[in-house]
């Protein structure tokens, strides 16, 4: 079995149980949904990646509180919240100068996420955060199934062959 199905397997699995977590817990499970996303989208696996992902996805959660907060200060003048989301989306690209603001997307994610969840931002961090660790998990359990697979199959002893004389 290749690793493709092996992750397909765990994800499967921890999708079903994060759809529980979410619900039991009160936590947005789109927004954990996202989380698992933004792991999997991320160039940088493990736990660096989760490192990368859990900060991007923190700040897109911070410039969308300032676009929201900061268009709420003149709202009869639409144009500044145009400009201030132009110069926000500015620097939320150019902050990935920073190796550990590097995943563009995860700080997108978490700006639409916070977007969605109506600038709850708590909420949508916890679940963001929560969904984030099932995505780690996911991945990284289905990438252990598979070596794991893969050595067993290399230790099996080879079967005698019959020879038909």
């Amino acid at each position: 079995m290749n690793i493709i199905l092996m992750i397909a397997i765990t994800t499967g699995i921890l999708s079903g149980i994060w759809g529980w977590v979410a619900v039991s817990l009160g936590l947005l499970s789109w927004a954990g949904f996202l989380g698992c996303t933004a792991y999997f989208a991320c160039p940088q696996g493990g736990l660096k990646g989760l490192l990368i992902t859990l900060l991007t996805c923190a700040s897109g959660v911070f410039w969308a509180i300032v676009i929201i907060q900061g268009s709420a200060l003149q709202p009869e003048w639409a144009i500044l919240g145009y400009v201030l989301t132009g110069v926000v989306a500015f620097l939320m690209c150019i902050q990935a100068c920073q190796q550990w603001l590097s995943f563009v997307p995860g700080t997108f994610i978490g700006a639409c996420a916070t977007f969605a969840g109506n600038g709850d931002w708590k909420l949508v961090s916890v679940s963001l955060l929560v969904g984030l660790i099932f995505g780690y998990a996911m991945k990284n359990s289905g990438l252990w199934l598979a070596a794991r697979r893969n050595s067993q199959k290399s230790m099996a002893p080879l079967q005698p062959s019959v020879d038909s004389d």
